[in-house]
């Protein structure tokens, strides 16, 4: 089968596409063909690396697993022994990243109880752009203690066009919030047409000096020192950041934390983050089926081309997500 690999670390551009053995699913195990499989940021953060310091765990010189690939959706080809749950044929999809990943494959291979099914009526490609991106945009709308905003809050999304700020658009709408996303002058489109209320272009506003405030800000990538954020928070505000360079996630990890202490205003990184947590994916589908959530997809590339999808997304260029078909 062909697979995605990459034996060095650094841009789109050390990713190969490759001829490799196809996976025999193993004791509690399916073999997933891949039908499509979204590309995410972390794919880029896992490549290059950034933060620098993950190559203590992903390998100091270079990637002890060459794999690609978290998000997929596909159909189960064949089931190892003792699987009972999923039958050749079965439409599923899964966020990959504590198995390994893999999936910008031909097939997959990962424990059963890594996929669900995939929500009633959307393709493929539509599926594949929800395990990372929408769980993600789930959790940062709350914190670790399940705790969230109220319905007519103010919401501020900072990078709402991306790979999972459209999401978060959507799901802070359907909370009942007031939202306000930022983007691009070349998005401010998009992020209106998924629902924002209002949309702030970052070329010519800088949020933290604007003046104003809301009551929850979610930073998909930060940009700003923690202080800068809280500037805006009203009281009893909450500042979240999924990810960052070493030295953001070091403010927003530790410092955040260590001034919320004497405030009453909360800031820091997600570090509740659980990779497609079933919970959340049920409320996925629900949020789905009510009309409240849809993915926007930019642009499909065949495998063959995956560098060329790394590449929109590491420059900047995707509105929304970027989708790859085996």
């Amino acid at each position: 089968m062909k697979a995605a690999l990459r034996d060095r670390y650094g841009g789109p551009e050390v990713v190969e596409v490759r001829e490799v053995e196809k996976p025999v699913p193993g004791e509690g195990e399916v073999l997933v063909r891949v039908r499509a499989a979204s590309v995410n940021r972390a794919d880029l953060d896992w490549l290059k690396p950034r933060p620098g310091f993950v190559r203590l765990f992903l390998g100091l010189r270079r990637p002890r697993d060459p794999r690609m690939g978290w998000d997929v959706a596909g159909e189960v080809e064949s089931v190892g022994p003792g699987v009972t749950r999923w039958q050749a044929g079965d439409a599923v999809f899964a966020d990959l990243a504590n198995q390994g990943g893999g999936t910008f494959a031909e097939y997959v291979s990962a424990p059963a109880e890594a996929f669900e099914r995939i929500p009633e009526g959307m393709t493929f490609e539509e599926s594949s752009t929800l395990p990372h991106s929408a769980v993600l945009a789930l959790q940062g709308l709350r914190r670790g203690d399940g705790s969230t905003f109220q319905a007519g809050d103010r919401v501020l999304v900072v990078g709402a066009s991306g790979n999972v700020g459209p999401f978060a658009v959507q799901i802070a709408k359907a909370m009942g919030a007031h939202v306000t996303g930022v983007s691009s002058r070349s998005k401010v489109d998009l992020v209106r047409e998924v629902g924002a209320d209002e949309v702030l272009d970052y070329e010519s506003v800088d949020y933290t000096r604007s003046g104003r405030k809301w009551d929850w800000i979610l930073e998909c990538d930060s940009h700003y020192s923690i202080l800068a954020a809280r500037r805006a928070l009203n009281p009893g505000g909450v500042y979240v950041t999924l990810g960052g360079d070493s030295l953001s996630l070091l403010g927003s990890g530790l410092g955040g934390r260590l001034v919320s202490l004497f405030s009453d205003r909360w800031s820091g990184l997600a570090l509740w983050w659980k990779p497609f947590n079933v919970p959340d994916v049920d409320r996925l589908k629900e949020l789905i089926a009510e009309g409240k959530l849809r993915p926007v997809i930019d642009r499909t590339y065949p495998l063959d081309q995956v560098v060329e999808a790394l590449r929109q997304v590491d420059e900047g260029r995707a509105r929304g997500k970027v989708v790859i078909t085996a």
